[in-house]
């Protein structure tokens, strides 16, 4: 099994052009296959070394099923990929007949729960935005409309003036795959964006309506998801709130919040514009006292 190895090195290296740490990763996997068969003495030859011909998908689930009570799934499914590499390498080298990995498909990965803020957190943050210039303005109505809204950082950074309509309360809302939904805003978000266009008449001179994209940075320009997180990042450090979170953290707490008050799973689904509801689903780690709230009665800054 070593020659094998090596000259799979050699592909890895030359062919695939894998850096040094994915080698080294992937070498360390195989090598510690070999080292279980020798040490179960399984798939040997004659001479008691590891016949490539004879490893198998039972030998193989015996190699993984070793490996689950200490380590993670994110260290198995590596484990997997690079067995699956070589063994694919070798089969279509006429090294062997079969894959015994074809079969054996990598563990699924547990997704982190999403940073989120308390409620209390929220208001500590929003409340702690000092306005002080027309900047101070901008981010506030950025964490309003982000939070009240539960957008995605590229569809707050996409938002135009005409995707907003006051008198209804609603916003116009292009999300992935250019899909449109339209989803609620609160009161206290929609004075936040009035101060804000307020602000922005006076400095740009110009009519905050149609096409008219609603962020600008310093320069007149549409802001971008970068200078969201760094609003977020900014205003958190402010208020004193000693959790790392990026621009989703809002997002996050947003629908967290929801369920928290009794929102309904599909409700939410359709306020954060996700295709299926077990992307929704993720926030179901906190409690569910009541369903079938309405937006209004659920979100604490309608």
């Amino acid at each position: 099994m070593t020659d094998c190895i090596n000259q799979y090195a050699e592909h890895l290296r030359h062919e695939r052009n894998a850096s040094a740490h994915t080698l080294r990763n992937y070498l360390s996997d195989l090598a510690q296959l070999q080292s279980f068969l020798l040490a179960r003495e399984l798939c040997l030859d004659a001479n008691g070394a590891v016949d490539i011909g004879k490893i198998d998908i039972h030998a193989v689930r015996a190699f993984l099923a070793s490996l689950t009570q200490d380590r993670k799934k994110s260290s198995i499914g590596r484990k997997v990929a690079a067995l699956k590499g070589f063994f694919r390498f070798l089969l279509a080298a006429k090294r062997i007949d079969k894959d015994p990995l074809l079969l054996i498909s990598s563990p699924k990965q547990e997704k982190p729960l999403p940073t989120f803020l308390s409620v209390d957190d929220v208001f500590q943050l929003l409340g702690a935005v000092k306005l002080k210039s027309g900047l101070d303005v901008r981010d506030l109505a950025v964490l309003e409309v982000f939070y009240s809204t539960g957008m995605r950082v590229s569809e707050l950074v996409g938002l135009n003036w005409a995707d907003i309509d006051i008198q209804l309360g609603i916003v116009r809302v292009v999300g992935k795959g250019s899909k449109e939904r339209i989803v609620p805003i609160g009161k206290v978000a929609l004075d936040a964006l009035e101060s804000y266009a307020q602000e922005q008449r006076k400095r740009w001179n110009f009519a905050c309506k149609g096409e008219t994209a609603v962020f600008l940075n310093n320069r007149g320009e549409r802001i971008t998801t970068r200078s969201v997180a760094r609003i977020v990042e900014k205003h958190l450090k402010q208020a004193g709130i000693q959790i790392k979170m990026g621009p989703h953290g809002l997002r996050h707490s947003f629908a967290t919040h929801l369920l928290n008050s009794g929102a309904d799973l599909r409700v939410i689904q359709e306020l954060l514009g996700h295709e299926s509801l077990s992307t929704t689903q993720r926030y179901t780690h906190l409690n569910l006292d009541q369903l079938t709230a309405v937006y209004d009665k659920a979100h604490p800054r309608a």
